[in-house]
């Protein structure tokens, strides 16, 4: 008995809902990134899942990055079912191009729209190839939805005048009854719910997209802040495991930081198999270049190359070099900040690198064994009387490697880089159990 009511119970539950109207509501609170975009697909996608009728959005944005703006326009033009935005605040720049994109535009009281120039991080105009772009993306879809492509120009184009809408010489941007007035708004409202009232939706089962912790961490790991903290983390790690090689712990860091760069940016599309490729080969030759080949040759040059080439790159959208997806401001603040942050890595290394490798905390993440003398462990403290004595290059010194000396092998470490086998050195001073050489004729 219990079960047939149970399924009466859930039939008429199906019915019901079927008899609703479905929305599906995701916001669009902050700049517009490879977060919004990869939340506005996700939301797109359960939408469709859940067969929604309406897709409705919260926005409030001043703005943010054109190329995922265009792709957020695009998928929005596609979907299947009606899309409404409800400008609860601003709707600026690429959110004014988001916003026309969709079928019905209601607005809060003092809300506003436009000021859809293409600037830079600073706030300047950018070159018109650039507002050439944003007008066409503008116009065609504004002429999309029937709204006047003219007015959609306007938004972008300080020099366009437009009749009792817009004087020559300012980049328009409508409030809320503007908007209204010139069809470029559905009406004035106060919350979804006032909406969908005007929408002449009465029962309406309204299901809201809720970020998970992943979408949340990958959107933080995709921040340039962080993105060029990792950058940091990944150089600076190589670099205090290739100064003190077999250590373990820098090369850990630099793995995990590596990871977390390259691993959002892959499950957004935008870090690509052959970028990722193009960095570990600019590492693998930088080693080879360091450790197995004398000098500091093209292997290296190539290795610097290839690893800022790869992280820059996989920082923006490109289709195997076709950078017409993406600004190309984009481009070159990806290699700014690629190349910063190696720089501002190997600053810190080279001033606090010393003293980091002696910190006890470092100590305390790496081997540190005591051979204690009582327990049968001798370490023979090499004598003051080497300094000035001249010796054989047993080995390569990469800065470290064997030296000959009067008939005995020593540990030794470069002092001026390296220096090939069978060079002859001298031997510049003793340090705590390190003898420091140099080539004899430098």
């Amino acid at each position: 008995m219990k079960r047939i009511f149970y399924l009466i119970f859930f039939l008429f539950s199906q019915t019901a809902l079927m008899a609703q109207t479905r929305v599906y509501q995701f916001d669009i609170k902050d700049e517009i990134n490879p977060s919004s975009w990869r939340s506005t697909k996700k939301a797109v996608s359960h939408a469709e899942e859940y067969k929604a009728d309406i897709l409705l959005i919260n926005m409030n944005t001043f703005g943010g990055m054109l190329d995922y703006a265009d792709s957020i326009r695009s998928v929005l033009l596609n979907a299947p079912m009606k899309t409404i935005v409800f400008i609860n605040n601003n709707a600026a720049s690429a959110g004014a191009l988001i916003s026309i994109a969709c079928d019905k535009i209601y607005m809060h009281k003092g809300a506003s729209i436009g000021a859809a120039s293409v600037v830079n991080n600073s706030g300047e105009i950018l070159p018109e190839k650039y507002q050439s772009y944003m007008r066409g993306l503008m116009r065609t879809t504004a002429e999309s939805k029937g709204r006047d492509p003219k007015i959609a120009e306007g938004f972008v184009d300080p020099d366009l005048e437009i009749p009792n809408v817009k004087p020559k010489g300012k980049v328009l941007t409508f409030t809320t009854s503007e908007a209204i007035a010139n069809n470029y708004c559905d009406g004035e409202a106060n919350s979804v719910k006032d909406i969908l009232i005007k929408e002449g939706i009465e029962n309406a089962h309204i299901e809201t997209f809720m970020p998970t912790l992943t979408d949340k961490a990958i959107g933080f790991l995709l921040l340039p802040m962080v993105s060029g903290i990792l950058i940091l983390l990944i150089i600076g790690g190589l670099y205090f495991e290739l100064q003190t090689p077999g250590v373990g712990f820098p090369l850990i860091v630099s793995i995990i930081a590596a990871l977390l760069f390259f691993a959002p940016l892959y499950l957004e599309g935008m870090a690509e198999n052959w970028e990722i490729a193009l960095f570990i080969i600019g590492v693998v030759l930088l080693i080879l270049e360091i450790f197995f080949i004398p000098g500091f040759g093209i292997f290296g040059i190539l290795g610097i190359a290839f690893m800022i080439s790869g992280l820059a790159l996989s920082l923006v959208l490109n289709d195997f070099f076709d950078f017409n997806v993406t600004a190309g401001e984009r481009l070159v603040n990806a290699f700014l900040l690629v190349i910063g942050s190696i720089v501002v890595s190997i600053t810190l290394s080279v001033i606090f690198g010393g003293s980091i490798l002696k910190s006890k905390a470092f100590k305390r993440l790496v081997l540190q064994d005591e051979q204690n003398s009582n327990k049968g462990y001798q370490i023979n403290k090499p004598a003051q009387e080497l300094v000035g004595k001249v010796g054989i290059a047993k080995t390569a010194l990469r800065p470290s490697g064997k030296i000959d000396i009067d008939d005995t092998w020593y540990e030794a470490l470069s002092y001026d880089g390296y220096i090939e086998k069978g060079e002859e050195i001298i031997v510049n001073k003793i340090e705590n159990y390190n003898v420091i050489v140099r080539k004899k004729d430098s």
